[in-house]
């Protein structure tokens, strides 16, 4: 019999009353409100468009705000900023509360990222049933804790060195400069023939001027060089895992990087030729971290993820891809490396070699001046703007997938890829059928995203080696401290 009894006895008599037992009421479906914002916040990117370190800050500030509102309904988890201040009681641990409290955090996070797309984070609020309440700061309502916890984030990280709001630069411009970097090389224009006297410092970085897709010349300078002065999640220093020194001008071994990337560029497959503009910018210019962004989305989905793991998976991935941006940036700019094109254009200048030709990557290899090579890129973006060592792609990639492979407890992976049969923006024959790429392992998508840069002709092989092993270290890192967060022990 279910229920509780109670025996109740009157002279000779006795009866049995049967109090029914309560029937839980189970929350109702909550919507995969993690996955949601983070989408919500990768649409953003592909407009904004800011550089990766920028992308990866944001997402980590984001999920950081998002994973700070849900453990205040946790019984174990603490805040990253306001440790367990906000905890609510048992009885207030719902998923409604739990959904509610998250928007919340999202949304103000990303109106101060993103300001100039508030009116889709106000539709992705009505779309979830929320009318907008930045002021509410109640910490007994879930739209106060969401409000206290991003709120807490945002004044953290105002100071934190990335320059978001210009205040360091004396232009006031959002992530400008403050520390002074120079280029030692002057600009080289990516369609015409590079002179030696346009190369002066040929083992540094230097700016390309190229025309944009809608025409414009562009000339970009070095994106984030004060990167190495952000704040890191995990980190010690930026430093801590900066990779030993490149290939030295003027060795056999710096000659050889360089040969061997024109080497590749003229034995690219069509699967390569995929490989190479996949990985470029993310299947739709959410940039490298937001690409991981993506496969955390996969992830979610494949395993039919709650909230609750989604806040604490979403929190490893983004700032384990945080701090691989400040350790990759830090080293970009110490070593201040050369790009493959200025070093090839420099070894190869005055020589006859095999290369692109004028009419871009669709035209084919011809005998071309060394000191016109090309990069198999689009002609509107031929080369990101920043040193070359170490690999960003590489790093992020690898601590992306390090943090994947560690919440998950195994590196399996099982995402596709499909590019429909001539489409590359770089060369519209290609691929001649529809062409699929998979990954069976987190580790085999971060070593494919790091070797795609040398099909593009974008790295060296010891920009994405380095890449990798600094990106491994570093999500392992970030990992162990997202975890004790979760746990209660940080």
């Amino acid at each position: 019999m279910s229920g509780a009894l109670a025996a109740c006895s009157s002279d000779n008599e006795s009866s049995t009353v049967v109090t029914p037992t309560p029937t839980p009421v189970a929350d109702p479906v909550q919507p995969q409100v993690v996955v949601e914002w983070n989408k919500t916040a990768l649409e953003a990117v592909r407009v904004v468009k800011p550089g990766p370190p920028m992308v990866a800050r944001s997402l980590a500030i984001l999920h950081t705000a998002i994973y700070d509102a849900w453990a205040a309904y946790d019984g174990v988890a603490v805040g990253t900023r306001l440790r367990n201040l906000l905890r609510r009681p048992d009885a207030e641990r719902t998923g409604p509360n739990k959904t509610k409290a998250m928007s919340f955090a999202a949304y103000l996070v990303l109106i101060n990222q993103y300001p100039t797309e508030k009116a889709r984070f106000d539709a992705k609020m009505a779309s979830l049933g929320f009318t907008v309440a930045t002021n509410n700061f109640d910490a007994t309502k879930p739209e106060g804790v969401g409000n206290l916890a991003a709120q807490a984030v945002l004044d953290y990280r105002r100071g934190d060195g990335a320059n978001q709001d210009g205040t360091l630069s004396a232009s006031g411009v959002a992530y400008a400069d403050y520390t002074g970097y120079v280029a030692q090389n002057a600009p080289a224009v990516f369609s015409v023939p590079t002179p030696l006297s346009g190369i002066l410092a040929p083992d540094h970085w230097q700016q390309l001027t190229y025309f944009d897709a809608g025409g414009i010349a562009r000339t970009p300078g070095f994106i984030g060089p004060q990167w190495r002065n952000v704040i890191p999640f995990a980190l010690t220093s930026a430093a801590q895992f900066r990779p030993t020194p490149p290939k030295a001008l003027g060795t056999p071994e710096f000659t050889a990087q360089a040969q061997h990337v024109m080497d590749v560029q003229l034995a690219l497959t069509e699967k390569q030729k995929v490989i190479a503009e996949y990985w470029a910018d993310g299947p739709n210019s959410e940039l490298p971290p937001g690409h991981w962004g993506l496969f955390a989305q996969f992830v979610s989905n494949r395993d039919k993820n709650s909230n609750d793991k989604d806040a604490k998976l979403f929190f490893a991935v983004a700032n384990s891809i945080h701090d691989a941006a400040i350790a990759t940036w830090e080293a970009k700019r110490f070593y201040d490396y050369v790009r493959p094109i200025t070093a090839i254009r420099f070894l190869m200048n005055g020589k006859t070699v095999q290369g692109i030709g004028a009419g871009g990557p669709g035209a084919g290899f011809v005998p071309i001046q060394g000191e016109a090579w090309r990069t198999y890129q689009v002609d509107t973006f031929p080369t990101p703007p920043f040193p070359e060592y170490t690999s960003g792609h590489s790093a992020f990639s690898a601590a992306g997938a390090e943090a994947l492979k560690q919440f998950t407890g195994s590196d399996t992976f099982g995402a596709t890829y499909t590019q429909v049969a001539r489409s590359l923006r770089a060369d519209n024959k290609i691929p001649s059928a529809d062409l699929t790429l998979s990954w069976a392992t987190f580790t085999d998508a971060a070593n494919e995203a790091g070797q795609s840069r040398i099909y593009g002709g974008i790295h060296f092989d010891d920009g994405n080696i380095a890449g990798l092993d600094l990106g491994r270290k570093v999500g392992a890192q970030a990992y162990t401290k997202a975890k004790s967060y979760w746990e209660g022990t940080a």
